[in-house]
């Protein structure tokens, strides 16, 4: 069971100035790996899936957070729909079987 899941739906945070919106996220991904309370996992689904990718300006963000523990999850359909042939350059790929139930067996979930 995850205690706490963070669900990434989109590569900025709010609605808007899409360059706000980045910039806002990334300094919540920095706030959250200074954290000492991490969720158990992130959850990247729809555009959100690019921010694992080559070229992602908070994979070194992501990278830290995983080796504190943090499982960092996209969708694979997203995956494919989104991003094409690129792979991901950290976490893993998973489906909304294994995401749905994340999600419901979750004691906290936080959407981005």
């Amino acid at each position: 069971m995850y205690n706490s899941v963070v669900i990434v739906n989109s590569e900025s945070l709010g609605r808007g100035d899409d360059g706000v919106g980045s910039s806002l996220l990334g300094v919540f991904l920095r706030k959250v790996l200074a954290s000492p309370i991490k969720p158990d996992a992130i959850i990247f689904y729809n555009s959100g899936v690019r921010l694992l990718t080559p070229g992602s300006k908070v994979l070194d963000i992501l990278y830290a957070l995983e080796q504190y523990g943090v499982e960092l999850i996209a969708c694979g359909t997203c995956v494919y729909k989104v991003c094409g042939q690129k792979s991901l350059q950290v976490g893993r790929i998973s489906n909304m079987d294994e995401i749905g139930q994340i999600l419901l067996y979750s004691r906290k979930t936080l959407t981005l």
